[in-house]
């Protein structure tokens, strides 16, 4: 049972905006005009705690290196798991873009 839908035209419109950006500093500027800095925070810890949960880390590790509640890494664990594979998208593309570089 779906409580929210989360394909909106509002949601649509913020994607959008998204993808326009061409570079990290305007990735920066966009995220702070539109974001706290807690909620860019909150997005940057569970990226790294998805990365290290991708490494075999464990629980403890995550916690004192990122921390993040056990809370949070279950709720990551479980979209690594059981999401729409957002996150392996993401991992994927940045290790092929890791790579095109190492081959320049």
């Amino acid at each position: 049972m779906v409580l929210y839908n989360f394909k909106t035209d509002t949601n649509d419109l913020l994607f959008k905006a998204i993808l326009s950006l061409n570079n990290i500093e305007e990735c920066y500027n966009f995220f702070e005009d539109i974001c706290t800095v807690k909620e860019i925070e909150a997005m940057a810890q569970r990226l790294e705690v998805a990365k290290m949960l991708k490494n075999n880390c464990v629980y403890t590790d995550i916690v004192k290196k990122t921390g993040a509640s056990t809370a949070t890494i279950s709720r990551v664990n479980r979209s690594l798991s059981y999401g729409s594979g957002g996150y392996n998208l993401i991992f994927n593309r940045l290790a092929e873009q890791e790579s095109q570089k190492q081959e320049k």
